[in-house]
């Protein structure tokens, strides 16, 4: 039995020992199958077979990969990217990068890039900055902002209520002689607490809340500065703010004027870091060495250029921006002044002898809108967006209208109105009173371009006028204030709020207001005066459509055109938008969003 077990053990371990080898054996084959197999299966087969076998097998690899990137374009966007820089020369030097004491064209533009208020004007509207939120009473006299928590300044210290209450009293100090200082007159300000400030204005006024877009000083930096030592401190030319970009250097010449200013993104700006990772401004003593040095490829951008200075670049590869400015260029007539323009027919027959077309295309090179009315374009309604692109020179229309429909329409309107021309005189008389007026304008390139072509026009159509051009600082002192003219031709900065009070507002017919054709219309009056009280924009734009219906019935100017600003950028900048611009500074507001570079990521992380 021992015996017979002893043999069925050493039975049974021999199949094991059987099985495991043949495992082990298939095991091997199908190595060798996958591995040899597979050679001897492209041994086997016929060069054109094996031809066809392996472009199958690119195809399947080109369309999987091709697959891949379609799956990954479905699911990506092109976004923004930090990099790039812009370089933009400047005329002048900048001596007060400070929000309250900014004088020159370089103080603006960099304090716009410096600082930031408690609201920030958007080219489509204005929204928080430094402020978290804000809320205006309901009868329109108190603002209660709360600031954002963590926003700090450039040198990393929390900006607190105390920091605004501090800028307004700065700006409201008459030894400080703030230029913004009528921004906050009988604006009482007080804080409850670190983060909530509150304005009570005496009486409502919508465009207030521009007013707080006000760039804001770091106490702690200007605190111990007396008020006669403002414009000499350092900090205007070395600025702390909490604008999204700040200065890194700073380089003067002997005398030590800046001659160059390098800023860089701010990392903690409220809105979010900007993506260009400098912006420079190189200064020159005047326009032709600022062109000379763009042709050159020293700089890349210039701000508001004229028609001219486009046409005599000889370089070509930039891009410009142009957007109508919210300005109202127009000839206001005098009537107190020159009692022959109280007549209604003269006035409209000046205006039908005038090709506000042609104005356009001969003054402003094309770049302009011609008006109708006392509202220029992107006040109300939609704003106007910025075009963007490469220069195109437009040719000016020929005044072939002007010497015969325009003047005729202009003759035949002063022969309803009972004038008679006298041929032997080359006069317009009406009961012995010879219509002649004189015209003053400013000593400025378009204005007296301008001047010269209504004249022209106006004389055209039989029509004796003179034509007086003065220094600016001449005009404002000898013929504005004290409303020494016949007819003006000036231009009112309207801005994006649109408050045409201190223009058409019968208070406004004397200095300092700037009622230029001492217009009193009662139901204009009521228009205005509600108009500047009324928050609801909607509300307020039915209301200033009824005021230019109003105007347009008493013909008190001719509403001539509306320039556009004009700023050279380098190709490949993108994320401009232009709004309605009170100042060429403003074209910084949305400065955070530019950019020259780009990424493709997934459209679950883009912003």
């Amino acid at each position: 039995m021992r015996e017979r077990s002893r043999s069925m053990d050493f039975n049974h371990d021999s199949s094991l020992d059987t099985t495991q080898n043949l495992k082990k054996t298939l095991v091997e084959e199908r190595s060798l199958w996958r591995i040899g197999g597979l050679e001897g299966l492209l041994r086997a087969l016929r060069p054109s077979e094996r031809l066809v076998l392996y472009a199958l097998s690119v195809l399947l690899a080109v369309s999987v990969l091709a697959l891949l990137a379609g799956l990954n374009s479905s699911v990506s966007v092109t976004v923004p990217a930090p990099g790039g820089e812009l370089i933009e020369g400047q005329v002048g030097s900048a001596r007060f990068i400070n929000p309250i004491l900014t004088i020159s064209q370089a103080d603006e533009d960099i304090s716009k890039l410096v600082y930031s208020g408690l609201m920030r004007s958007h080219p489509y509207g204005i929204i928080p900055d430094l402020a978290e939120s804000y809320e205006i009473s309901e009868d329109g006299t108190t603002y209660t902002f709360t600031l954002r928590e963590g926003a700090t300044f450039h040198d990393g210290t929390p900006v607190t209520a105390d920091d605004v209450l501090f800028t307004v009293a700065a700006a409201q100090n008459p030894d400080i002689k703030s230029p913004r200082r009528a921004d906050w007159d009988g604006v009482q300000v007080s804080s409850p607490d670190a983060r909530t400030i509150v304005f009570k204005l005496a009486h409502a006024y919508a465009p207030f809340i521009e007013n707080t877009a006000l760039g804001i000083l770091p106490k702690h930096v200007w605190k111990d500065v007396p008020a006669a030592e403002f414009p000499f401190s350092p900090a205007n030319t070395h600025p702390i703010g909490s604008g999204p970009f700040r200065i890194e250097t700073v380089s003067t010449d002997a005398t030590g004027s800046a001659t160059r200013y390098a800023l860089v993104p701010f990392k903690d700006f409220t809105l979010g870091p900007p993506y260009l990772k400098r912006i420079t401004f190189i200064f020159y003593p005047n326009q032709d060495e600022m062109l000379k040095a763009f042709d050159a490829g020293k700089i890349d951008a210039v701000a508001g250029v004229t028609p001219a200075d486009l046409r005599g670049l000889k370089r070509s590869n930039f891009d410009f921006v142009h957007v109508p400015l919210p300005r109202v260029f127009g000839v206001f007539f005098n009537q107190s002044h020159a009692t022959v323009l109280a007549d209604a027919s003269v006035r409209q027959a000046l205006e039908a002898a005038v090709d506000k077309k042609y104005l356009v295309d001969s003054v402003l090179g094309g770049y302009g809108a011609s008006l109708e009315g006392p509202i220029p374009p992107g006040v109300l309604g939609a704003t106007q967006p910025a075009v963007s692109g490469p220069y195109v020179a437009k040719t000016a229309s020929e005044p072939t209208n002007a010497t015969t429909t325009y003047a005729t329409d202009a003759r035949a309107v002063l022969t309803r109105g009972g004038w008679t021309f006298d041929e032997a005189k080359e006069v317009w008389t009406k009961k012995k009173t010879e219509l002649s007026f004189t015209i003053a304008t400013a000593d400025e390139p378009e204005l007296v371009a301008t001047v010269n072509a209504l004249a022209e026009a106006w004389r055209l159509a039989g029509i004796k006028v003179t034509v007086q051009v003065y220094s600016l600082s001449e005009l404002n002192t000898s013929v504005i204030r004290p409303r020494q003219y016949d007819a003006i031709l000036f231009g009112e900065v309207v801005g994006r709020t649109a408050d045409l009070f201190a223009f058409w507002h019968s208070s406004q017919r004397n200095d300092p207001g700037l009622n230029l054709s001492l217009y009193a219309n009662s139901r204009v009056d009521s228009l205005l005066t509600q108009a500047r009280a009324t928050n609801d924009t909607q509300d307020r734009e039915e209301l200033y459509k009824q005021f230019a219906a109003t105007v347009a019935k008493d013909d008190p100017a001719i509403f001539l055109y509306a320039p556009e600003f004009l700023y050279v950028v380098p190709k490949g900048m993108h994320g401009i938008a232009l709004g309605a611009l009170t100042s060429a500074s403003e074209r910084f507001l949305n400065v955070y969003q530019w950019y020259t570079d780009t990424e493709e990521v997934w459209s679950i992380f883009a912003k």
